[in-house]
């Protein structure tokens, strides 16, 4: 396992960082099989877990607690905070109230006094910057949080927090969290160059693609039992034919290059300068052995060079992964008083 700065904060963390969506009643109910995901990361060098507290409504973040117990001063732990969290209007978002909140229950969820990365999971269009940053900066100011950073920010509100920041003479956001994978490079554009410029770190969810690049989804074959495939029509529905033939010139290059294809799509992401880590979401411990098989890897130039006529830099297969669309383009709030 390598580890990189994330950003300019000083702080390394593993290359492959554990996420953790799939443990509990979003993927695998055997908490037994979910502490052992998590001990064996950390016992294979993986010093970062991420979470969120919207994970089977806060369920996950108690279980990453528990597998953190007596091990809590070794990880870099990231959390999320904006969606929903019961029926109260103000029970989301990115508010004060609800800000300072959230924090709240994450910290009691996860069993720590606390978070090292606490992330707004999507920006929020009916808050102001400088009231967002100045609250962020106040949980940091209270040691409740060392850090803060975004997901899935596009790069002008990227750029916007750091001049907030600056303004407020606060802290600013020291990391992104966008999706990345070989068949997702839309954030090759704006948003990975920004980040290199403003010193932001890049920690890439789904670099698999939703299990895409596991090759576990075949044309004209049924997806495997349990899989995002087998109870998600939505997740095969879009495009699909362009994935499929996407999907099978990787494996070609894949064998060619004599590696599994998770081994290369996980290694791809790795490689752009940008990249501090890519997060892997095991659902039991043999997945999260595979995962790690390749940690050690690095591609050759003509590998990259074979990937980018497969899938052009830069291009997104199929919009719907991008996971956040401007909120400008949404017709109800195009049609609210200005």
């Amino acid at each position: 396992m390598d580890y990189r700065y994330l950003g300019t904060t000083g702080l390394q963390v593993s290359s492959l960082a554990l996420g953790t969506m799939v443990l509990g009643a979003w993927g695998n109910r055997h908490e037994e099989e979910c502490l052992r995901v998590v001990n064996e990361a950390l016992d294979a060098g993986v010093n970062l877990v991420d979470t969120a507290d919207m994970y089977a409504q806060g369920e996950t973040e108690e279980i990453v607690g528990r597998a953190l117990a007596g091990r809590r001063n070794d990880v870099v732990l990231a959390t999320k905070f904006w969606n929903p969290m019961g029926q109260g209007i103000n029970q989301r978002g990115a508010s004060r109230r609800w800000v300072m909140e959230a924090v709240e229950g994450s910290l009691r969820r996860l069993g720590t006094d606390w978070i090292d990365i606490y992330q707004v999971h999507r920006p929020d269009p009916h808050v102001d910057m400088d009231d967002l940053m100045g609250t962020l900066g106040d949980l940091v100011r209270s040691g409740k949080v060392r850090y803060i950073g975004t997901s899935t920010w596009p790069a002008e509100l990227i750029v916007e927090a750091q001049w907030a920041a600056q303004r407020n003479h606060g802290p600013r956001f020291v990391c992104e969290q966008p999706p990345y994978s070989i068949l997702v490079r839309g954030v090759e554009q704006a948003v990975l160059p920004t980040c290199r410029r403003h010193g932001v770190g890049v920690l890439a969810w789904a670099p698999l693609n939703g299990g895409w690049l596991t090759g576990k989804y075949r044309r004209k074959t049924p997806a495997p039992p349990g899989s995002r495939g087998d109870y998600s029509a939505e997740h095969m529905a879009p495009a699909t034919d362009l994935k499929f033939d996407a999907v099978e010139a990787l494996t070609e290059l894949a064998e060619e290059a004599g590696l599994p294809l998770i081994t290369l799509a996980l290694a791809w992401v790795r490689e752009h300068p940008a990249i501090t880590s890519a997060i892997i979401g095991p659902k039991t411990p043999d997945q999260l052995t595979e995962l790690l098989a390749g940690a050690d890897v690095r591609l050759s130039p003509e590998v990259l060079d074979r990937v980018d006529t497969i899938v052009a830099p830069g291009h997104t297969l199929v919009e719907a992964d991008a996971g956040w669309t401007t909120w400008e383009l949404d017709a109800h709030l195009r049609r609210l008083p200005g």
